[in-house]
Parts: structure tokens; sequence; C-alpha cells
């Protein structure tokens, strides 16, 4: 299965959800990779540092003659690999603008590791240009989380109809996997309102597992730990281990 985690709205938690989300898959005996397309860095950041790096995922996307072992980085969480980002990462667009296969390279290039992991998971960034794009047409399915606020679908149509110009003609296979509801304050009725509205629209489709807004998941990245190392017995790495079953039972 390999999962694109796209919203183009920031804030989300697609960064938690991918870091978390491979973690939790590892500890229940997958072998995840984690690609991290957004130039932020900050899936990157949580597992590996920058200098240490030789290449990264604009260097994997504009050189397809290297060897794509070369990007892909072991992390301290066992069961998870890392092909890692950097800034030049925004430059993409610009570089593959006019290349007939510009959509494909990232679909292209994966190709070879399909078969080492049971999991691939794509970070996308906060935008539904060609990187986001690349991720949709080389992933299987695409989970969207949405934040549990006033102006959650805000924006949610314009994914929506990327996805189903994307399963028109490059990728018909591709499957929404589920709705995240992310941030949620279990206190207010704002928070209940909102997640009750977004079960109507998605129906079966949204995720049983919420992730509550959590101070120990903003945390934890800063520690270069996923949420179960850094803190076990919190409500975010109980919902995230929830999460995870989910995904493997819907996968």
């Amino acid at each position: 299965m390999i999962i694109a985690i796209a919203n183009q709205k920031g804030g989300v938690g697609k960064t938690t959800t991918a870091i978390n989300l491979a973690a939790g898959c590892a500890i229940r005996g997958k072998r995840v990779l984690i690609a991290d397309l957004d130039p932020q860095s900050n899936t990157s950041l949580s597992f590996v540092s920058h200098e240490n790096l030789n290449g990264s995922a604009y260097e994997l996307l504009t050189n397809p003659d290297r060897n794509i072992e070369e990007f892909v980085y072991p992390t301290s969480v066992e069961g998870v690999d890392v092909i890692p980002s950097k800034i030049n990462l925004a430059k993409l667009e610009a570089k593959l603008v006019g290349e007939f296969d510009a959509i494909y390279r990232l679909k292209d290039r994966i190709e070879p590791l399909k078969s080492k992991y049971d999991l691939i998971i794509f970070d996308t960034p906060p935008t539904l240009g060609l990187i986001t794009v690349n991720a949709l047409v080389a992933a299987t399915h695409v989970l969207i989380p949405i934040q549990s606020s006033y102006f959650a679908l805000e924006g949610t149509d314009d994914l929506l109809e990327t996805i189903e110009k994307v399963r028109s003609r490059p990728n018909p296979g591709l499957e929404l996997l589920g709705v995240l509801v992310t941030l949620v304050d279990k206190r207010t009725t704002l928070s209940k309102d909102v997640e009750a509205h977004i079960r109507d629209v998605f129906g079966p489709k949204a995720f049983e597992t919420t992730i509550s807004r959590s101070v120990r998941l903003e945390e934890s990245p800063a520690h270069k730990e996923p949420i179960y190392s850094f803190a076990p017995n919190s409500s975010g790495a109980v919902e995230y281990m929830s999460l995870a079953e989910e995904v493997l039972n819907r996968g």
C-alpha cells in the first residue's frame, strides 16, 4: 500500500500523521518507508540530520539515473526508513516545467522499492501543485487529515476534484483510504459539531479514530521521536496506534 497524506491546507496534521502512522505500523511489524515531499522538511528533521545527507527528494526526482537506494536513510525507529526533503524541493516545479513525464517522476522512481516495504507514505506540501500531483499519481490510496475547526471543509472540494482528475487518467486505481479528523478539542461543542458534519459528508470513509489536540504530539518531533517512545501513555500514542490498526485493516 502506498499512501499519500494530502490536504492543501496547512496546519491540519499531515506531518504528525505521517510520522506516527509510519511508526505505529512499524510497531505492528510492518516495514515502512516515508518519503518527505514537503520543502519545509519537518518529517525529515524528525528522523535525520540534514548535515548527514548526500541526497534528498529533489535530487531523487531530478536525477533519474541515480540509484534510488542513495536517497533512502535508516531512522532510529526500527522498521522505518525515510527519503528526506530539503528546501530545494521548492524549485521542483520550475525545474520540471515542460517535461513530458513530470507528473510520473515519483511513480517511476519509487517502483524499485515497492517490493521492499509493506507501506510507503508520502508527506505532501500544503499545495495542489506538481509535488502533490506526483504523490497522487504514485499512490494507491490517499488519506486526508481535516482539522476539527469552523472552516474544516474549506478547500476540500478542490482536493477531491484533483483526486478525481488523477483518477480519470494517470492513476485510475487511486482510492480514498479515509478522512482523519485531527486537532480535536473534545471539551467544545464546536469540535463535536464539526466532527459530526465531516462524518455526514464522508460517511464510512471517515476513520473511527480521531486525533486530539495534544502538547505531547507537538513536542515529540523536536525530540526526534514518534509519540510512542516520547509519551507512550499519552492520548496521542493511543489514538495514532488506533489509526495504524484502522489503516492496516482498510488496506
